[in-house]
């Protein structure tokens, strides 16, 4: 098997070259702090805005929220920004679902101040979709290799039912009539992903590198990711029925990833071993 030139580290040094939070931040409108909030409720009314950003001097200050705008100077019900509310424009994507999942926005800064705003509506972009599809891809590479190294004669088949053996199988066979496949032996790369998550979750060797807390806990892990995987193929919402748990699931995706990638040589099994 060639070897697999793609690996987190590869994935991430991608995105944080090219494609950061600032990939998906919308610009953050904003008031100067003595203006009265009665035409900026009108005006986060009419473009269903929550939040807009406030200014004094010229300088982004803070912000507001419509709900909590009352008559008077737009200052009265300024929230000034702390740290905790902001992150640089360079800062990667993971940063930012991780931190979505305990507020409702996050401000981005540019050039050291304030200037954008990014919301959990926005991990629906292309950005993020292209990131997590790219990290599940990585997992489902990194688990069939280490399946074609546990089994490398394709006792595998002993840990999967009878009918996803021949879904496989006969798959195998319709790309080679196809001329897609190369090997005339291994049809291991006509796997799914569930097909994958089920020898990992049934060999020892691969349960105890993957380090779920159980098995019943990897199986919920799979499912989740494989339902992911599935919506970001058809361009359906990412979000929901799926936040605030998608954060975790991302982290433990990365985490998992991470493991899978460390570990080079478990012990094969051969056909006389195998069980």
């Amino acid at each position: 098997m060639k070897h697999l030139k793609s690996t987190s580290t590869d994935l991430r040094r991608l995105f944080e070259r090219t494609i950061s939070v600032r990939e998906i931040a919308e610009p953050l409108l904003s008031f100067d702090a003595d203006r009265d909030t009665q035409p900026i409720r009108a005006f986060m009314e009419a473009r269903n805005f929550d939040v807009v950003g406030v200014r004094e001097d010229g300088r982004m200050v803070g912000y507001v929220r419509r709900k909590d705008l009352k008559a008077g100077p737009v200052r009265d019900c300024l929230n000034r920004f702390t740290d905790r509310d902001a992150l640089p424009e360079s800062d990667s994507l993971l940063t930012a679902v991780q931190a979505l999942s305990e507020r409702s926005e996050l401000f981005i800064t540019v050039m050291g101040q304030v200037g954008a705003i990014v919301t959990k509506g926005d991990l629906q972009k292309a950005p993020v979709r292209l990131w997590l599809f790219g990290v599940i891809s990585l997992i489902e590479m990194q688990m069939l290799r280490l399946i074609r190294e546990r089994f490398p004669y394709g006792t595998w088949t002993s840990l999967v039912s009878s009918d996803r053996v021949q879904d496989a199988r006969d798959l195998f066979a319709k790309r080679q009539r196809r001329n897609e496949e190369a090997n005339a032996s291994d049809f291991s790369d006509c796997l799914q992903i569930c097909d994958k998550a089920t020898i990992v979750l049934k060999d020892r060797q691969l349960f105890e590198l993957a380090n779920f807390p159980s098995r019943s806990a990897g199986h919920r892990f799979f499912k989740g990711l494989e339902s992911l995987r599935n919506d970001l193929a058809h361009a359906n919402d990412i979000l929901q029925g799926r936040w605030p748990a998608l954060a975790k699931l991302v982290k433990d995706a990365e985490t998992l990833l991470l493991r899978l990638e460390s570990y080079r040589s478990p012990k094969p099994l051969c056909p006389a071993t195998a069980k």
